[in-house]
């Protein structure tokens, strides 16, 4: 009997109050914590796995992807170039050729 009133009195005030960490925030301390587990890199019994296959990125696949961004950059850089021209924000001036 007394240690189920103990038992009882431990979970009533184990529940209402928490843990303070570094960062302020309340922890409940009756939470259980949870093992790592990193399958990607060791197994079960602690044996390291080979090497995953490596995929090589290849000039067709890395020219698929730079030439419409450069593109799409270039259309962007052209039409806020005429806008800044249109209203006298930036316009330049042939006074450069001195020849």
């Amino acid at each position: 009997m007394a240690t189920a009133v103990l038992w009882l009195s431990r979970n009533l005030v184990s529940r209402n109050t928490g843990v303070v960490s570094r960062n302020t925030v309340l922890k409940p301390s009756n939470t259980t914590r949870l093992n790592q587990c990193r399958n990607a890199v060791s197994t079960a019994n602690g044996g390291v796995q080979p090497k995953p296959d490596k995929i090589s990125f290849g000039l067709i696949r890395m020219t698929a992807v730079v030439i419409p961004f450069l593109y799409v950059g270039t259309l962007i850089s052209k039409n806020f170039a005429a806008l800044l021209e249109e209203h006298d924000i930036f316009v330049p001036e042939d006074d450069d050729d001195d020849d």
